[in-house]
């Protein structure tokens, strides 16, 4: 029987759609098709090759590899996907994407679509980009990205969900439903710690306690098992001094034994061989086999599985079985993606799947829900007397900055920049833009400053459109300062000194400090990466026909050196107190960050009253209500994101100053106001001692509501009974 008929009578016992087959159908199939394969065969499906100088079409028409990664055109899947049909058992590829925000169109970066406090609209951004990655054939993205980030150093920070357990944990589980409701599996990243990098710096090891291991980092991961995440990648650098690929206390315990994960593992790039680095494997071979024996079951690029496990299995240090599991994930997992007998993509259909106008309008509220208003003197919006404005700032007019890191396959020449958002918006309204941009992205000279000014001194208001260019943010984008890069502060002090009020838009993945100037400017906009649409959403809030409402998912700190700082630190044994230098605190900055956690401006204003605790005694089952006024007392309607945060003041070991416990974003008209009922499960007041037990301790807790995380509206209530379960 010729290869293409095998492959055909494969497919023909396979259905299509995963969604006709039983586990049990599956299970037999999977273990039928591992009966004829080879070990060689089983090997390579452990194999995640890439494109590039390394990529061998004679190993994919041979079957010996199981996967690869960027190739992310609809003709070239296509063709590789035929190469693996060639192959003895004709066993489909996945096809793998960093795919964070978007494919070909581009969503805000996952940062800024957590300062939306909607995962809602996160879940319909992962939804839209899983229908043009799939319609090009691609099958797997490696996100969402769960890492828990405390430090804006971090490069990476922009790709996850900010500083909190609960937000990081429903956007985790949004994304993950997103992206495979859109026909796409997912890969849960980076297991675990890898957020807590020493120092921000990338790749460098994370120290963690089992307490805050289990309280902070591990939750989203366990959300996004929960929400059917097919594969977990495991983190490059080492937790408490073991590399992620060999952490079995981890991969083959927490993951498999504890949560009953029944998908695969996959490296990140070049972990395995990366071990030899770490100094826990001498060379390759030991390599291979320490992360295979730990729970990776799929090597990303590095090639040393199926280069060293052959000899391993031969001299009997791994045994055969352990290939055979690992194979046995990856096929299951195929099988229930509906690969098996999956027509090759047409290319036409996959360019009528993207860059649909629904698309990118979604794309464009998204953008405009994820900006915060941190600072506004009367500037915004924008009045009626303004006929001119000066437009400052290279990224303005950068349709690819504005894409941020990791944006797939999205084409800067179809980004909506600012410029041309903010020029046809104006436009409309009979107003002059001048733009000028002042430097480049990265600010190096002075060469455009004159302009910029001449442009600044001629206009009514000036926006300044400023932060870091993309390659400054994302993966091995680590840096020491956040303050404006280049010499970007020098155009903004001339920009101030023109005596126009100037509004500054940043652009960027992190927190950045605009030390004194930002008493001197006239507003502050945190516009992140906006994605595709960027350009007409930051228009739309600077005309007003829309009112800002975008919160901060992250602390924001008045220096460098308060880094690592997060609302949801825990109390100290000698609470700040301003005038004994003796207590917790600097002596040259205030302990509180410049904006906190949750906050976000409007063009309106929010007032909150009659908290009530609805459930003022809970046993550990119950749940408790908490109800709130919210009332908006200004001119304009807006969007309000209602706050409840929690503390738990003595327990058996110190607990958070403030949790957020559970929020809602309600819609009011001004005037209007509005009951919201917070329901919080008691078990989610809960906590894990150093040995792994989890807690939920009687007792009385202390409860907020408000605008963000200094909510000042106050209630108690208590938790009787009290829960206690043992680590397994």
């Amino acid at each position: 029987m010729s290869r293409r008929l095998a492959f055909l009578a494969l497919a023909a016992l396979l259905p299509l759609s995963a969604a006709a087959q039983t586990p049990a159908e599956i299970d037999r199939r999977v273990e039928d098709l591992l009966g004829r394969m080879t070990l060689e065969e089983k090997i390579g499906q452990l194999h995640l090759g890439s494109n590039g100088p390394g990529f061998r079409p004679d190993q994919v028409r041979r079957g010996f590899v199981g996967g690869l990664m960027n190739f992310n055109d609809a003709p070239d899947v296509a063709r590789v996907q035929a190469m693996a049909r060639e192959g003895r058992n004709g066993i489909p590829l996945l096809i793998g994407l960093d795919i964070l925000q978007g494919f070909r169109t581009i969503f805000p970066v996952p940062l800024a679509q957590a300062a939306s406090f909607d995962p809602a609209m996160a879940r319909e951004a992962a939804a839209i980009a899983a229908r043009e990655a799939s319609a090009a054939g691609v099958n797997w993205t490696f996100a969402p990205m769960a890492d828990l980030s405390r430090d804006p150093r971090w490069g990476r920070a922009v790709e996850g969900s900010g500083e909190d357990p609960l937000m990081n944990r429903l956007f985790t589980a949004a994304r993950v439903e997103g992206f495979r409701a859109g026909g796409l599996a997912t890969s849960l990243k980076h297991f675990v710690g890898y957020g807590g990098a020493i120092g921000g710096r990338d790749y460098d090891v994370s120290e963690i306690g089992p307490g805050d291991l289990r309280d902070l980092h591990l939750p989203a991961f366990k959300s996004g098992v929960e929400a059917g995440a097919e594969t977990v990648m495991a983190s490059l650098n080492a937790l408490d001094g073991v590399p992620g690929a060999v952490n079995e206390a981890m991969l083959n315990g927490v993951l498999r034994r504890d949560w009953g994960f029944r998908g695969f593992v996959v490296s990140d790039w070049d972990g395995v061989k990366e071990l030899m680095a770490h100094g826990v494997a001498a060379d390759g071979a030991e390599a291979s086999r320490r992360a295979l024996m730990a729970g990776v079951d799929m090597d990303m690029e590095s090639g040393l599985f199926v280069r060293h496990l052959p000899d391993e299995i031969a001299a009997g240090r791994v045994p055969v079985s352990r290939v055979d599991e690992a194979a046995r994930r990856i096929l299951r997992i195929k099988m229930e993606m509906g690969l098996f007998g999956r027509p090759d993509p047409d290319p036409v259909a996959a360019s009528r799947a993207i860059m649909l106008p629904e698309s990118r309008a979604k794309a464009r509220a998204a953008a405009r829900d994820s900006m915060v208003l941190l600072t506004n003197r009367g500037a915004l919006p924008f009045a009626p007397g303004v006929r001119s404005i000066a437009l400052v700032g290279a990224m303005a007019g950068n349709g690819a900055d504005q894409l941020g890191p990791h944006a797939a396959r999205g084409w800067p020449d179809e980004s909506v920049t600012i410029r041309r958002g903010l020029e046809e918006r104006a436009g409309r309204a009979g107003v002059r833009v001048a733009y000028a941009p002042g430097c480049d992205a990265e600010c190096r000279t002075t060469e455009g400053f004159a302009e910029a000014v001449r442009a600044a001194g001629e206009a009514d208001v000036v926006v300044a459109v400023m932060g870091e260019p993309r390659t400054q943010s994302g993966e091995g984008a680590s840096r020491v300062s956040l303050d404006l890069p280049g010499r970007q502060g020098e155009l903004l002090d001339a920009l101030i000194a023109t005596g126009k009020p100037v509004v500054v838009v940043l652009m960027t993945g992190r927190p950045l400090l605009l030390g004194p100037r930002l008493d001197r400017v006239a507003g502050l906009v945190m516009a992140w990466y906006p994605g595709t649409e960027g350009g007409p959403a930051l228009a739309e809030l600077l005309f007003g026909d829309a009112a800002p409402s975008g919160r901060l998912p992250v602390s924001w700190p008045r220096h460098v050196g308060q880094v690592p700082l997060t609302y949801n630190r825990l109390p100290s044994g000698r609470p700040s107190a301003p005038d004994n230098r003796f207590t917790l605190g600097y002596m040259d900055e205030s302990l509180e960050p410049l904006f906190p956690f949750g906050f976000g401006l409007s063009y309106t204003a929010f007032a909150y009253s009659d908290l009530t605790v609805l459930t003022p005694r809970a046993g550990v089952e119950d749940e408790i209500r908490v109800r709130v006024r919210v009332t908006n007392t200004g001119t304009r309607a807006g969007r309000e994101v209602a706050q409840l945060y929690v503390r738990d003041p003595v327990a058996t070991r110190s607990r958070p100053v403030r949790e957020l416990k559970a929020f809602e974003a309600v819609r009011l008209e001004p005037g209007e106001s509005r009951e919201v009922t917070f329901r919080v499960a008691a078990s989610d007041l809960g906590f894990h001692l150093t040995d792994g037990t989890f807690v939920v301790e009687p007792g009385a807790f202390q409860v907020w509501a408000g605008g963000d995380a200094r909510a000042a509206l106050e209630g108690r209530f208590e938790v009787v009974g009290g829960l206690r379960r043992a680590a397994r």
